[in-house]
């Protein structure tokens, strides 16, 4: 909004701010108390709401406790797929103004990906997303793609114009869809 970083103050940038990571960030307590780090007072209708949307719901309410079931370190009790839809549920339920995913598809199998890639796409929708990626899934349908190659800049445009200007970015998509 105009407004230089230097003069916002980091709790002003952290509360319209949402991160979802390669290795999913949570904690050794319930699903419920995990998903309340995204916003400390929400209901448990929008935390269902949330999880819903990420497609984890179905998931939670499969465990022995439901959303009162302790996940263990780092979430140790859970697989890649499913911690990765946890921390989307709860950037969700916070609802950033700005998204920044980073390697948030890395960490998952193949089975996970497709419900994860859904909700990641709900979750970008209607809100600034920067996304930090090496899997084409993730970026196919960003607006504006930036292609680095040993941290400079050799092009940018959306994934058809990157087709047709971009030997790097073609390249790479030719690997990914032979992997």
């Amino acid at each position: 909004d105009d407004i230089s970083l230097n003069n916002v103050q980091n709790k002003s940038l952290y509360r319209i701010v949402s991160v979802v990571t390669q290795e999913s960030i949570l904690f050794n307590e319930s699903i419920y108390n995990n998903l309340l780090v995204g916003k400390n007072n929400a209901s448990r209708k929008e935390i269902i709401k949330a999880s819903k949307a990420a497609y984890a719901h179905e998931f939670i309410e499969q465990l022995p406790r439901g959303y009162d079931t302790m996940i263990g370190d780092a979430g140790s009790n859970l697989s890649g797929g499913q911690k990765q839809r946890l921390t989307i549920a709860r950037a969700l339920l916070k609802n950033p103004e700005i998204l920044i995913l980073d390697e948030a598809t890395s960490a998952i199998d193949i089975e996970s990906e497709e419900k994860v890639q859904t909700a990641l796409e709900k979750l970008m929708h209607n809100r600034t997303s920067l996304i930090i990626s090496h899997r084409l899934s993730t970026i196919k349908k960003a607006d504006n793609i930036i292609v680095l190659d040993n941290g400079k800049i050799t092009a940018s445009g959306n994934h058809d114009e990157l087709l047709k200007k971009s030997k790097y970015y073609k390249n790479w998509v030719t690997t990914q869809q032979i992997n």
